[in-house]
């Protein structure tokens, strides 16, 4: 029986995740008129779920999306590191505020186009 609840988190956890990794947009509430929440906000919020009751393996996750994912996954994930170990979240945005890569922003009805460089830098100073 616990083998089988275990499976469960752990393939929801896998699944949110995946979605994090190929993540195209960075939305953490509703968007657009409706306030409608992104598949991808709603993954963020099942892994953010997750790290009170699994730091470990949430923390492992996170790292392979900070190494395999797209730049809005990547700030997902640095964003995520920062309740869970905040020195190795600075670090990630550190290691983040050079990329030249582009993603998608949405905070309300307000689309917007970012570096991750610069959505870094900007989350390093206010640290």
């Amino acid at each position: 029986m616990f083998g089988i609840g275990k499976k469960k988190w752990e393939r929801e956890l896998g699944a949110a995740v995946d979605t994090l990794v190929t993540a195209d947009t960075l939305a953490f509430g509703g968007v657009g008129i409706a306030g409608n929440l992104l598949p991808v906000t709603e993954a963020y919020e099942r892994v953010s779920a997750a790290l009170d009751d699994h730091p470990e393996e949430v923390r492992r996750q996170l790292d392979r999306v900070l190494t395999d994912g797209t730049p809005a996954g990547r700030a997902y994930a640095a964003t995520l590191l920062e309740r869970l170990d905040p020195a190795a979240a600075r670090a990630a945005w550190t290691s983040l505020r050079d990329d030249p890569s582009e993603f998608t922003t949405f905070v309300g009805c307000v689309m917007d186009r970012e570096t991750l460089g610069t959505y870094a830098s900007r989350r390093l100073a206010t640290a």
